[in-house]
C-alpha cells in the first residue's frame, strides 16, 4: 500500500530543475571541449611564432578567439560555467600578446580580445614572459642584439606593470607565483645578455689587436 502524501504538485518544478540542469551540463561539456580547442590552436600559434612562421600562427589565432568568442555566449550568464574558460583565455592571451610583440604591434587590451576575465588577462600576460624568454635567445643567436635587447625590454615591462597584482594572490590564485617565475626568468635573461655582451667587447679587442699585428707584420715586410 502506498501512501499519498500529496505532493504530486512538485513534479512540474522538480521536471523544469532537470531539464534546467541538463541543458547546464550540455553548456558545460561545450565549454570543456572548445576550451581544449583553443588551447590545442593557441599552443600550436606559440611554437609557429617561434619557427618565425606569423602567418601561420596569425591564422590559428583568429580561428582560436573566434571559437573564444562563441564559447563566450556559451556561458554568458552563467558564473559558475565561466570557471571553465579561464585556462583557454589566458592561453589566447598568451599567444596574442607574443605575437603582437614580435610583429612590433600595440598588445591587445582587455577590449580588443572581447573581455577576457581579469584573472585570465594577467595570468596570460605573466605567462608571455616566459615565451618573450626564448624569443631573446633565439635572436642573441641569430646574432639580432637590437631585436633582443628590445624583446628583454618587453619582459622587463611587462614584468614591472603586474608586479603589483601579487598583492591580491588571494583574489587571483596564482598570479604571485607567476610574478616570482617571472622575475627569475629576467634575471636569468639580463645574466646572458651581460655575457653576451662581455664576450661580444672582448671579440672586439681581440679583432683590433690582431688588426693591429697583421699591419705591424705588413709593415715589416
Amino acid at each position: 500500500m502506498s501512501l499519498n502524501l500529496g505532493l504530486d504538485y512538485l513534479k512540474d518544478s522538480l521536471d523544469s530543475m532537470m531539464e534546467s540542469l541538463k541543458a547546464l551540463e550540455e553548456r558545460r561539456e561545450r565549454l570543456i571541449k572548445g576550451s581544449r580547442d583553443v588551447l590545442m590552436l593557441c599552443s600550436k600559434a606559440i611554437v609557429n611564432i617561434h619557427i618565425n612562421d606569423l602567418n601561420t600562427a596569425g591564422e590559428q589565432i583568429a580561428r582560436a578567439t573566434s571559437i573564444m568568442g562563441e564559447l563566450r555566449q556559451v556561458a554568458m550568464d552563467h558564473p559558475n560555467l565561466q570557471v571553465y574558460l579561464v585556462s583557454a583565455e589566458a592561453e589566447l592571451v598568451e599567444a596574442r600578446t607574443l605575437y603582437s610583440i614580435v610583429r612590433e604591434y600595440r598588445v591587445p587590451v582587455t577590449d580588443g580580445l572581447s573581455i577576457v576575465s581579469i584573472k585570465a588577462y594577467l595570468l596570460g600576460l605573466l605567462d608571455c614572459i616566459g615565451e618573450l624568454k626564448r624569443q631573446v635567445y633565439d635572436r642573441v643567436r641569430e646574432g639580432k642584439s637590437s631585436d633582443a635587447l628590445r624583446l628583454f625590454g618587453m619582459m622587463e615591462s611587462l614584468y614591472a606593470m603586474l608586479l603589483p597584482f601579487s598583492a591580491y594572490d588571494n583574489i587571483v590564485q596564482g598570479v604571485r607565483r607567476k610574478v616570482d617565475v617571472a622575475r627569475m626568468l629576467i634575471e636569468d635573461v639580463r645574466a646572458m645578455l651581460t655575457e653576451e655582451v662581455r664576450r661580444s667587447a672582448m671579440l672586439e679587442v681581440m679583432q683590433r689587436v690582431e688588426k693591429d699585428v697583421e699591419g705591424k707584420v705588413e709593415k715589416k715586410r
